[in-house]
């Protein structure tokens, strides 16, 4: 088992930053695959982006891409999302997903373990 929390969320004018953090604990960290989905109200959730355990290579949703870097330190079994000039659009509850498997990181499917999820809102 692996437990995700997630933290970081809060309230944010258009063109700030924010960064998430997920800490991982229970099964060895390194071995899996992290992700970040978003999911807004009356929509589905979306990824928003991945590492593979090794940290060399990285994820991007069209949307987020070049404002969003998403980085992981296997040391502290934590895993970071920093949200750059963001948007009212970005508002939403993000989660942290963590995958053992060897499948697309961009499908929700692929991710054995979810965390809570932590609100982000983002005013014009």
């Amino acid at each position: 088992q692996v437990q995700l929390v997630e933290s970081g969320g809060g309230l944010v004018q258009a063109g700030g930053s924010l960064r998430l953090s997920c800490a991982a604990s229970g099964r060895t960290f390194t071995n899996y695959a992290m992700g970040w989905f978003r999911q807004a109200p009356g929509k589905e959730r979306e990824f928003v982006a991945a590492i593979r355990w090794s940290g060399g290579s990285t994820f991007y949703a069209d949307s987020v891409k070049g404002r969003f870097t998403i980085s992981r330190d296997n040391a502290k079994n934590t895993v970071y999302l920093q949200m750059n000039s963001l948007k009212p659009e970005d508002t939403a509850v993000y989660y942290c997903a963590a995958s053992s498997s060897l499948r697309s990181v961009l499908l929700r499917t692929t991710y054995n373990y979810w965390g809570q999820g932590t609100q982000v809102t983002v005013s014009s």
